[in-house]
């Protein structure tokens, strides 16, 4: 497929062209959302397609979605599919960090060509409008009185809900091995759960609370951004209230391993124009995504970061060797 770029790409000079130049137009590009057609990554790389064609950045956007485990399916078909290929491409995210490490997967992100870091949901964390924890500073005391009468309400185990209620907990000097965590496969089970009072507290991305909160049902005791979100003025961050945890549950798109050095620069340039775009901003707008789009070195070293991190809290959760 490397002959759909159209005629050798550039030279040095060009090469030496700041990111955004036209190195070489993309005419077709396969993106595989590994996951099940209506999931968020699925959402992801539908959205990317609408826009690489609505504003003609490639002219054939086709979306091949390769559910299962987490999404270690779709990236190891990726990886040993897909070298040298620069037409191929694959969305992800944080929760695949995740599935990589627990179901020990033989490929991993290392093995790809990261290009960017699109967008994240922020961490949540409620409870029932009539429960006696009022704020974090409650939920601290409460978990460090007996962290196994704390019962958390959330996603798939080892997942960012997971993953979250560990870092929160072992911030707070509470041994993470002590989690009471109860993984549910959807969040309406969850949610039914925290507004049941069958859970203490739910853990979830703030956009899943929304609705109940603004309903009077359920309250947000805080949120894993670095600063105060605006959809959510009054909901403190988790650092404001003295727990040293920042985490969101980002989505990516990265590049097949073995392309040139040209050709990375080539996508990369491709979605950074994405990214600006007005159909971009009005796509994120209407599926309520936050922008946290970084590249290059900069997302390459926030990747390795939190791999790294990841790796360590779910050693401390007992769910990786």
């Amino acid at each position: 497929m490397k002959h759909l770029f159209r005629g050798a790409l550039l030279a040095a000079a060009v090469a030496a062209a700041p990111l955004g130049a036209a190195y070489a137009e993309i005419n077709e590009l396969k993106i595989i959302a590994p996951a099940a057609p209506g999931g968020g990554w699925d959402q992801t790389a539908r959205s990317i397609q609408h826009v690489l064609q609505t504003d003609k950045l490639v002219q054939n956007v086709q979306v091949l979605n390769v559910p299962g485990a987490g999404g270690t399916i779709g990236l190891a078909q990726f990886v040993n599919g897909s070298k040298g290929d620069p037409n191929v491409m694959i969305v992800g995210g944080y929760v695949m960090v995740g599935a990589i490490i627990t179901n020990k997967s033989p490929v991993n992100l290392s093995m790809v060509t990261p290009i960017a870091r699109l967008t994240g949901e922020y961490e949540a964390i409620a409870v029932p409008a009539n429960s006696p924890l009022k704020s974090l500073a409650d939920l601290v005391a409460a978990l460090k009185a007996d962290p196994q009468k704390v019962s958390w309400a959330g996603g798939s185990a080892g997942g960012t809900d997971h993953i979250t209620a560990g870092l929160f907990t072992k911030a707070i000097g509470v041994d993470p091995r002590k989690v009471n965590y109860i993984a549910f496969s959807g969040g309406g089970e969850s949610l039914a759960s925290i507004l049941g009072g069958k859970v203490t507290v739910g853990i979830s991305s703030l956009s899943e609370y929304d609705a109940q909160a603004k309903a009077g049902k359920l309250r947000i005791l805080g949120v894993s951004s670095a600063a105060r979100l605006p959809e959510a003025p009054d909901v403190p961050t988790f650092k404001e209230s003295g727990v040293d945890v920042e985490i969101q549950n980002w989505r990516m798109i990265a590049a097949a391993p073995g392309i040139t050095a040209e050709q990375k620069q080539a996508l990369s340039a491709t979605i950074d124009k994405m990214v600006k775009s007005k159909a971009w901003t009005d796509m994120l707008a209407q599926k309520g995504w936050a922008n946290t789009y970084l590249s290059g070195e900069a997302f390459d070293a926030q990747l390795a970061k939190d791999i790294a991190a990841t790796q360590t809290i779910l050693k401390d959760i007992g769910l990786a060797q």
